[in-house]
């Protein structure tokens, strides 16, 4: 099918889509990757009267280090981070994730900011993005506003950005020394989406005992959540195979976990707890072989 007809319109800055935004109503929609408003365009389940591509706008396509933070703009594309020397620099982790988005077309086209945004429970990029305690940075008519990653991701499909409002960056602090970070994910076979994604972050001591760690899982609920449950478990203990095993028998705490045509409720649940487990050992024998990600400045 075709799209219903809309009037095309492309801003060159954040402050001309704004606006668009207040101007043109209600009935308008933003274009980034168009990965998932291009097929729901062209099967008219959504038909807006204006749509705003956000292409020409060259603010939010920054990738740059800014006091002890990966700075993204919300354009930037899958193969950019995966590919960008300054993103290899600083959070390597973060490179290897994009790197296992869908395929070389949607990584070529589809954006950090587009993916966040929709906020698709299956999607690679909110796993970690919890993981790494991220800031998304919105900017509407009234100025700016940061939402922690805790808070972006509400429910299927559905993020923390307002109405007339524009995720303009990603904000991601960079890793303590001695940190290692695993992002597992079993794929779907034909939409490369994850079943079940983990991303796993693990700071240790000396002698290897977990100082902090933060896991975040995407595939199996409504949306992506922490593992909070096998987080407290972990702290201040030494990270072996038995008390990982023991941990994340927890790991599906506070999912809201629903079968589907290919996996009963079950399946999934024992799916969530064995990638915990694995993304945790990973990371583990990266930590022991000391393969650790870049680390922050001192203050």
């Amino acid at each position: 099918m075709f799209p219903a007809s809309f009037d095309y319109h492309k801003p060159g800055s954040i402050e001309e889509a704004l606006e668009l935004l207040t101007t043109l109503g209600a009935d308008v929609k933003l274009l980034a990757g168009g990965h998932s408003l291009v097929p729901a365009l062209k099967l008219r389940l959504t038909q807006p009267k204006h749509l705003i591509d956000l292409a020409g706008i060259a603010a939010l396509k920054t990738v740059a280090v800014r006091e002890n933070r990966l700075v993204l703009g919300a354009m930037t594309t899958h193969w950019q981070v995966e590919s960008s020397p300054v993103v290899k620099a600083a959070l390597p982790y973060l490179c290897e994730v994009a790197g296992l988005i869908a395929d070389p077309q949607v990584r070529n086209r589809g954006t950090i900011g587009g993916s966040l945004v929709n906020a698709d429970p299956a999607a690679d990029y909110p796993a970690s993005i919890l993981a790494l305690d991220a800031e998304m940075v919105c900017v509407g008519r009234g100025g700016r506003r940061i939402v922690h990653a805790r808070d972006w991701f509400q429910g299927l499909l559905t993020a923390a950005i307002e109405e007339h409002e524009i995720l303009s960056e990603i904000r991601i602090p960079l890793l303590p020394p001695r940190t290692a970070a695993t992002y597992l994910k079993l794929r779907h076979p034909a939409s490369r989406f994850a079943v079940v994604g983990v991303a796993a972050i693990v700071t240790v001591t000396q002698d290897q005992r977990c100082a902090e760690v933060r896991i975040g899982i995407t595939g199996v609920g409504s949306c992506a959540k922490r593992a909070g449950s096998v987080e407290q478990q972990l702290v201040g203990h030494r990270l072996d195979a038995t008390r990982i095993e023991a941990a994340s028998a927890a790991a599906c705490d506070g999912l809201e976990i629903d079968g589907d045509m290919h996996f009963s409720a079950e399946d999934k649940e024992q799916l969530c707890r064995t990638y915990v487990r694995r993304a945790l050992l990973r990371t583990m024998h990266l930590a022991e072989s000391g393969a650790f990600q870049p680390t922050r400045n001192a203050p």
